[in-house]
């Protein structure tokens, strides 16, 4: 008797680490945007009821990188002074594993763009800075007890962020804060292994 072989299944193709970040990031984008549009506006890049000015406007993302170098300041010195913060240093560099210097760009202008819409963008008007900042420490919930310190950082930072929109009428600064933080944390923790 002849066996008949046959052809190998095909496997999907997986989807790369860009294009995973793009849709997830995009979508939480698009949801901000439907979200305002619901609410009927769906512009979420500008608060509602808040006129911009060019001046605000170009203002704006300088207020959020310097807030944004500053929470980097913080996290540094947390890690040099804190066991809890080497911990979720080593946590994230073993999580992230290697990343190339396009992958941690993608990732920062993603997330911040995605993230400042739905949070700040379309929550923040509608259930208020308290409410959203909690929603935004939520996404921000790692597995087991150690991750604990970057829950309740994010909803602190969450909270200055909104404090950030509201002040200037604009993501121009969260977004600009998101991105810096996000950026200069990511390099950190993929380039230098702590011992």
């Amino acid at each position: 008797m002849m066996s008949m072989q046959l052809p190998p299944t095909p496997q999907p193709q997986r989807l790369s680490r860009a294009q995973l970040i793009l849709g997830l990031y995009g979508t939480l984008a698009l949801a901000g945007v439907l979200v305002g549009a619901y609410r009927g506006d769906a512009n979420v890049y500008t608060l509602p009821g808040d006129e911009a000015t060019l001046g605000r406007l170009l203002a704006s993302p300088l207020v959020g990188v310097g807030f944004g170098l500053g929470v980097v300041f913080l996290t540094r010195l947390s890690v040099h002074r804190f066991e809890w913060a080497r911990v979720l240093h080593r946590e994230f560099r073993s999580l992230l594993g290697p990343l190339s210097e396009f992958e941690i760009l993608l990732l920062a202008l993603a997330s911040s763009v995605g993230e400042e819409f739905f949070f700040r963008g379309a929550l923040l008007p509608a259930i208020g800075i308290w409410a959203s900042s909690g929603v935004f420490a939520l996404l921000h919930i790692g597995p087991g007890k150690r991750y604990l310190p970057w829950t309740l950082s994010a909803f602190v930072i969450g909270l200055a962020m909104s404090i950030l929109a509201q002040r200037m009428g604009d993501l121009g600064a969260p977004i600009a804060a998101h991105f810096t933080i996000n950026f200069m944390n990511l390099r950190h923790i993929t380039r230098y292994e702590l011992l």
